[in-house]
């Protein structure tokens, strides 16, 4: 998978990674200073509904690899199967979901001893949190989950620190359903709100990389 990257540097790589039916594009951020033995932890950004544009290229999942690889992390973002050079036609979640956890463990062969942090933007959301479990994800991120659109309450996740970032203006996400989600499940999700903010975070990125800097600082300082 990785065998042309023994000398790889910091910065942005594209690179093709295996899902279940076929090859999975990728770009991987590698941080300043990048040292292989020295990688603690791996973040695995998805992107919103492949049906509707969504890509790895889209701006909120660029932001928040961006944002992980200046915490110090190993980022990646890869294309949904049918998107890009991705193969493989889409599945309506189940066979995304069995892409990001094999992607994840091609990951976790290579990084080893690394954790596994998930982050989603919308769908991406969805897909993160419905592999939770299954890949034992060491922290979880969801910005603008459509908690009306898919079964949040039906998941089953494992016990990591689940951070929700919404937007109060969004509308393609109902922030109400969002928000009393959350109040059904106190202590479960921490949650950030974003005055003034729509799904797509216009003007409101930087911010956004800021404030996950700010939250996950500690946590990257303390493994």
């Amino acid at each position: 998978m990785f065998s042309d990257w023994q000398s790889a540097v910091s910065g942005e790589h594209r690179t093709i990674l295996q899902g279940e039916v076929g090859d999975i594009e990728a770009i991987i951020h590698l941080p300043d200073d990048y040292d292989e033995s020295r990688v603690k932890a791996i973040a695995v950004c998805c992107h919103p509904h492949p049906l509707y544009e969504g890509a790895m290229s889209n701006k909120v999942v660029h932001t928040l690899a961006k944002a992980f690889a200046k915490m110090g992390l190993v980022s990646v973002r890869f294309n949904f199967r049918g998107v890009g050079q991705s193969e493989g036609e889409h599945d309506e979640g189940i066979g995304e979901t069995d892409d990001l956890v094999k992607v994840c463990l091609q990951l976790s062969s290579y990084f080893e001893g690394a954790s596994i942090w998930l982050a989603g933007f919308s769908f991406g959301s969805f897909i993160a949190a419905n592999a939770a479990e299954r890949i034992n994800a060491s922290q979880l991120i969801s910005i603008a989950p459509p908690v009306d659109r898919y079964d949040f309450d039906g998941l089953v996740t494992n016990n990591s620190p689940w951070l929700v970032v919404m937007g109060e203006e969004d509308e393609i996400v109902p922030p109400a359903g969002v928000f009393e989600w959350i109040d059904r499940h106190p202590g479960r999700c921490q949650l950030i709100r974003f005055p003034e903010t729509g799904h797509f975070f216009h003007g409101k990125l930087v911010k956004l990389s800021d404030q996950l800097i700010t939250h996950f600082e500690p946590i990257v300082e303390a493994l």
